[in-house]
């Protein structure tokens, strides 16, 4: 199965997310961190999710980018936190630019999914606000990942302060 999970900054994203992980998967958990941590707010972020998700039987991989390279065992669910970090970092690696890196992230998301046998994505919802100057690449990019995504996953959800609003729910789905 595959998840979409969006949300606002602080708005449960995370959470939800991790207990989706640990619902579905009875085989290994793998998260699959992506933020490149570079100062005293992303290293303090990084310190906060790992404590959320200590004991909860998950395996932390930090693959800031080239997701390709990952092998998983197979069955495992793999939980990427978060599509909006993987975005940035394939988009401007070292400062450069690839102009849209959308086809290689889905190849990348579809080769997890040869091995995982369920992957929960997380995204930050950043189109409620303008568009900073010179970002508009960047947003369009990531919501062509979330509309391929969304058309892909079985469940897609928005936590919206802490409480999942459904988009999109597998036939049965009981919360």
């Amino acid at each position: 199965m595959i998840a979409l999970v969006t949300g606002g900054a602080a708005s449960g994203k995370s959470e939800y997310a991790e207990s989706l992980a640990c619902r579905w998967g009875d085989g290994p958990r793998i998260y699959l961190a992506t933020m490149e941590a570079r100062d005293g707010e992303s290293l303090s972020r990084v310190d906060r999710h790992r404590r959320a998700r200590a004991g909860k039987g998950f395996c932390t991989v930090e693959c800031p980018r080239d997701l390709e390279r990952l092998s998983i065992p197979s069955g495992s669910t793999v939980l990427l936190e978060c599509l909006t970090n993987l975005l940035a970092n394939e988009m401007y690696p070292q400062g450069d630019f690839i102009p849209d890196p959308t086809g290689k992230i889905l190849a990348e998301l579809e080769h997890l999914l040869e091995r995982a046998a369920h992957l929960v994505v997380v995204s930050g919802e950043v189109f409620s606000q303008p568009a900073p100057e010179g970002m508009e690449a960047y947003l369009f990019a990531l919501g062509t990942l979330h509309r391929e995504l969304a058309r892909r996953a079985d469940l897609v959800v928005e936590s919206v302060y802490g409480i999942p609003v459904y988009g999109k729910c597998p036939k049965g789905w009981v919360e």
